[in-house]
Order: structure tokens, then C-alpha cells, then sequence
């Protein structure tokens, strides 16, 4: 850990600030933290996780995931039950869905049967509210705490380390978990009670699969009528329609932007089949409160062809393949 400490004098001076407060709000924890859902973006903020405390419980079905972060300091737990045993203090699951997420928690080998009381669960899913909800009963009923706290930031901000959370929950309870969750991003906003922090996230995420379809198609139509991709994107990313998708995230490959999945044939990131799972959910909401989406419901199309067209785990900004070539 001291190593580990040490060698941490290579960081920036306002990350080096924000591990200084984190590690006196450590001085209070009694126990071990755990992580559960080693995927390309929980493996990011495990490894974050592990920069700034030494060490953590961790587990994923995918073995070869779990194994990877060994050399960081990782202890490989078996199950989610063995990781609650284990880490007594707080657990973060990062899970690609509502079900899994859920047999995670209340499955045979899930965290709350092995659960110490007083034990918070982080659960940074995009799952729907109602769920949200039902695994925050369920933890309080067994003595447990929990919030849940989505992200936003993409792969890049979770392997940056700057991901804003929106948490949802017990406002004394967030605060509780807020140093951790500092420890693998910059912002924690506390969203209201259980099940506000995935409605945030999913009227975030409305936006993004929105105006990422936005960009998809005026990037084409621009460079389709002769106008160079890279001249266009710094038209739109110093004008009004200016978005994370844009001057962020292009989807052009052309416009080269360092580091983002377009310059990679659309490799990594964030799937396309999970952006059309955090828009069902967002209709699934809207349904539940007789609200309308009609751009949500053009936008869940475009999403739905590339999956079709066995495209599904690209990137979601991958939907700039899906126009006719030109003649």
C-alpha cells in the first residue's frame, strides 16, 4: 500500500488533493470494499478503486477479468456471496441488466444472504427506478444500506476517473458513500430518494441516444454534400449544436478524434445493445406515468437495426454505419 501511495506522487495536483481527503474519510471505515461486474466500464473504476485504496474484493463471471486485476491488488472472490463476506463495509455492482442485477443481490449466491448488517451496496447499473427500489427495501430489511448511483462519463471518464454519479437514496447514507464513489470519479449528486438516481440516468441517456443519432446524421449529410468532416465538426462544436456526442464523442471516423470508439471500427465502449436497453427502460418509465417519447422511440429504432444487423455489442455511436452508402 505504501508503494502504492508513493508512487501516486506522479499524479496531478488536484487528483493528489482529492486522495488526500479520500484517505482520511477511510480512517472512519471498518472493513473490507468490494466490486461485482468487471465489464469495460466496471473494470476501469475497479482500477481506479484499487489506485486509491490498495486493495478490494472483486468478482465477475468472467474469470479472465477478475484475474486481470490481481497484479493491482485484487482478491478474487467465487461469487457475489463470497465478496459479502468478505467486504464488510461497502460493495459496488456495475451490471449490463435489471435481471442480473437482481440476481446478484437476491439470487442463492447473491450479496444479501451473505451480507454483514450495516454493509452499504453501491449499485452504479442502469437498471429501472422500480428495481432500484425493491433492492433498497430488501437491503434495509436485512440490515443493510444501499443506494444506487449510476454514471455518466462513458469508458473514458471511468478510466479518467472523472464519472459524475447520481445517487438516489438516504441523504445521510450517500454522504456515507460519497468518498468512495470520489475515489473512481469527480461528482456525486444526490438525486432524491431510492430510485432517483437511475430516473436521472435515464433522462440523461434519453439525451445522449437522442442527439447521438443528431450528429450521426448531420455528419453524414455535411460531408455528403462536400464539406470536409473535420471543418464541420469544429462548425458544430463552436456553435449551437454543440454535444457531448459532438465534440466529445464523435461518431465520423473521419474526424479522428484521439481515443473515442469511431477511431477504432466502433471497438470498446458503451454497446449499443445497452443504449437500447437504458431507452426501453426510459420508455418503460414514460408508459408508467403516460408520458410520450416520440424522439425516444425514433431514436430506440436506430439502435434496434444495428443490433439486428448483428452490431450489437459495437459501440453505441457505431449507429453512423447504418446510412446507404452513396451511389
Amino acid at each position: 500500500v505504501m508503494a502504492r501511495t508513493l508512487s501516486s506522487l506522479s499524479w496531478p495536483l488536484h487528483r493528489l488533493l482529492k486522495t488526500s481527503s479520500r484517505f482520511m474519510s477511510m480512517s472512519t471505515e471498518s472493513g473490507q470494499v468490494g466490486f461485482i461486474g468487471l465489464g469495460n466500464m466496471g473494470a476501469a473504476m475497479a482500477t481506479n478503486l484499487l489506485k486509491a485504496r490498495g486493495t478490494a474484493i472483486v468478482h465477475d463471471v468472467n474469470q479472465i477479468a477478475s484475474q486481470a486485476l490481481v497484479p493491482k491488488g485484487a482478491i478474487v472472490a467465487a461469487s457475489p456471496g463470497d465478496v459479502a463476506r468478505l467486504a464488510s463495509y461497502a460493495i459496488i455492482t456495475m451490471l449490463p441488466s435489471p435481471s442480473i442485477v437482481e440476481e446478484v443481490y437476491l439470487g442463492e449466491s447473491g450479496v444479501l444472504q451473505t451480507a454483514r448488517k450495516g454493509t452499504i451496496f453501491i449499485d452504479s447499473s442502469t437498471i429501472d427506478p422500480g428495481t432500484a427500489q425493491r433492492l433498497a427495501a430488501e437491503s434495509k430489511a436485512r440490515g443493510c444500506q444501499f443506494v444506487d448511483a449510476p454514471v455518466s462519463g462513458g469508458v473514458v471518464g471511468a478510466c479518467n476517473a472523472t464519472l459524475t454519479f447520481m445517487a438516489g437514496g438516504d441523504a445521510a447514507v450517500v454522504k456515507m458513500a460519497e468518498h468512495i464513489l470520489l475515489q473512481m470519479g469527480t461528482h456525486v449528486l444526490h438525486c432524491g430518494d431510492s430510485g432517483a438516481g437511475q430516473v436521472a440516468k435515464l433522462c440523461n441517456n434519453l439525451i445522449l441516444g437522442i442527439t447521438m443519432g443528431a450528429v450521426c446524421e448531420a455528419m453524414h449529410l455535411g460531408t455528403r454534400l462536400g464539406v470536409d468532416p473535420k471543418i464541420l465538426a469544429q462548425v458544430i462544436n463552436s456553435s449551437s449544436g454543440r454535444s457531448w456526442s459532438s465534440d466529445t464523442y464523435n461518431p465520423c471516423p473521419q474526424v479522428d478524434m484521439p481515443g473515442v470508439p469511431s477511431t477504432r471500427n466502433y471497438e470498446g465502449g458503451f454497446a449499443c445493445d445497452l443504449m437500447l436497453k437504458d431507452l426501453r427502460l426510459a420508455q418503460h418509465a414514460a408508459d408508467s406515468c403516460l408520458l410520450s417519447l416520440p424522439l425516444a422511440t425514433s431514436a430506440q429504432m436506430l439502435y434496434t437495426e444495428l443490433s439486428k444487423r448483428g452490431l450489437g455489442r459495437k459501440d453505441f455511436s457505431g449507429i453512423y454505419l447504418l446510412p446507404a452508402p452513396p451511389p
